[in-house]
């Protein structure tokens, strides 16, 4: 039986930084001498292992395996000092030097979301790397009886361990904090710091260093229909937030756009075109003022208000019941008290109050407030400025057509001159 004379590790293609890299290799033949030269590369380790037992270990550099730096050899083989002594042990090559290209994943993990009140199933991923400090403690708690021991091998071993430990500490974090799934970004260096300190210890049983753990993205699981759903729902609300329009008018223009094509199908008939018609007349009444159009027609920015003009919608507090409520509304929905605007800043006052109570403006300075539009008319009108109705107490036969100036019967108006048709 031959004996080895020369025992070292380069590894092939690359293997000890490449996709899959080598923990650890073994040397396949076990046939040693003391004149076997073992070379340790840089950022390597080299570990003897005789009858069960750590024969010895040798760091970067040249080495003889003879009985001056292997003591043992005399005690479990009796060999003597001098000549050339066969003798059996494995060698293990241990790279301590790998970079940070281990990626993980989770699988589905469920969390409930604190924005919008429900579970969601989500996903993480990342990358992380580790170091060898004990090479020792390493090949026997991982490597046994194996001929090599990859990146591939150790993911696999720890997959159900990596997987628990990392959910648990996602979930237990991003809850505590309240991290919903819009903002899981702006946390990811956060998390993966926390997750490193936690698992450290973890690895350090196995004589490893975790040296660098990052989660590149933790994402909602389209794999899961409840992930497909949350996703659409929220495009649909990206697009509605876009377009200026709310959840109830698309659905309306989804029932309207199925109306029309059955009854241009013939499978609707005359009912899918009432449908259609009732629909978009309900449209045309309500939802579609709050379009985006151009001029001086109300968009959602700007809506009709009770009180006249074309201002930005915002919300108001009820006079009689301090509920809010939209401006773009005429009574409060809580309580049905008409809304009586402040024709500078828009809060909502009592009819007979004499100021503004927020802005202090003065009130009910001219006629009156018109019962029509609850526009407040300026002083002498007799018609009110916004829809046109006529003042309280007016007689619309007196007065003037063009200005509303009342007439006293003349034949002609004393403001505008217009010729009394009366």
């Amino acid at each position: 039986m031959a004996f080895i004379d020369f025992v070292r590790w380069v590894p092939d293609g690359g293997q000890s930084q490449g996709k899959n890299p080598d923990y650890a290799w073994r040397f396949p033949q076990s046939n040693l001498s003391t004149y076997t030269q073992l070379i340790v590369a840089e950022s390597q380790e080299a570990v003897l292992f005789t009858k069960g037992q750590l024969l010895g270990k040798f760091g970067p550099g040249k080495h003889t395996l003879n009985t001056e730096n292997l003591p043992l050899l005399r005690n479990l083989f009796g060999l003597p000092f001098g000549g050339k002594n066969p003798f059996i042990a494995e060698v293990w090559f241990v790279n301590k030097l790998l970079p940070l290209n281990i990626d993980w994943q989770t699988d589905s993990m469920m969390m409930h979301d604190p924005e919008y009140q429900t579970m969601v199933p989500l996903i993480a991923k990342g990358r992380y790397g580790l170091n060898v400090v004990d090479a020792e403690r390493f090949l026997i708690k991982l490597v046994g009886t194996a001929s090599n021991f990859t990146a591939k091998n150790l993911t696999e071993h720890f997959y159900g361990a990596m997987n628990s430990k990392t959910k648990s500490v996602l979930l237990r974090e991003m809850q505590g904090n309240k991290i919903g799934i819009k903002s899981i970004s702006a946390h990811l260096d956060v998390l993966s710091d926390f997750l490193k300190s936690s698992m450290q210890s973890f690895w350090e049983d196995y004589g490893l260093s975790l040296n660098g753990f990052y989660i590149t993205t933790i994402e909602v699981d389209s794999d899961q229909k409840a992930g497909r759903d949350i996703l659409d729902a929220m495009a649909r609300q990206s697009a509605q937030a876009i377009g200026g329009y709310s959840w109830q008018q698309s659905k309306v223009f989804e029932m309207g756009n199925h109306a029309i094509d059955a009854g241009g199908k013939g499978e609707g008939g005359l009912l899918g075109a009432i449908m259609a018609s009732s629909m978009m007349g309900n449209l045309s009444g309500g939802l579609l003022q709050n379009y985006p159009t151009q001029g001086n027609n109300p968009t959602p920015a700007n809506p009709v208000q009770p009180g006249g003009g074309f201002t930005q919608s915002k919300d108001v507090y009820c006079s009689n019941c301090s509920k809010k409520f939209a401006n773009n509304m005429k009574f409060c929905p809580h309580c049905g008290d008409p809304y009586t605007p402040c024709p500078k800043c828009g809060a909502d006052n009592d009819k007979g109050a004499k100021r503004c109570v927020s802005c202090g403006t003065q009130l009910n300075a001219g006629t009156g407030i018109c019962t029509n539009c609850q526009t407040a008319l300026p002083n002498g009108s007799a018609f009110c400025p916004n829809c046109g109705k006529p003042a309280a107490g007016v007689n619309a036969e007196d007065n003037c057509k063009r200005c509303g100036a009342q007439l006293n019967n003349s034949p002609f108006c004393p403001q505008c001159g217009l010729k009394n048709s009366n």
